[in-house]
């Protein structure tokens, strides 16, 4: 039987495709067992999902460097 720790990791390998036969089937076995577990893994699973909906935007390069010149090169509140 694989430890509460262990299947946490299990559980975000899974979340992305990367845990193997084996792996995804201790985990179920525990999450059986452990209902703290199983509930970690439902909000995880949760989290998850909510992330894939978001629509999040981010800078490009191009925008990052525009950004960092102009806040380098805007006076300082100290001087």
């Amino acid at each position: 039987m694989i430890s509460c720790d262990e299947a946490a990791v299990i559980c975000s390998k899974t979340q992305y495709r990367e845990a193997g036969l084996w792996e995804g089937l201790q985990l179920r076995m525990h999450l059986l067992i452990c209902k703290s577990c199983a509930s970690f893994s439902r909000n995880n699973k949760q989290l998850s999902n909510l992330c894939d909906q978001a629509v999040i935007k981010t800078l490009t390069t191009e925008e990052k460097s525009r950004l960092k010149e102009r806040l380098q090169s805007s006076p300082s509140k100290d001087a």
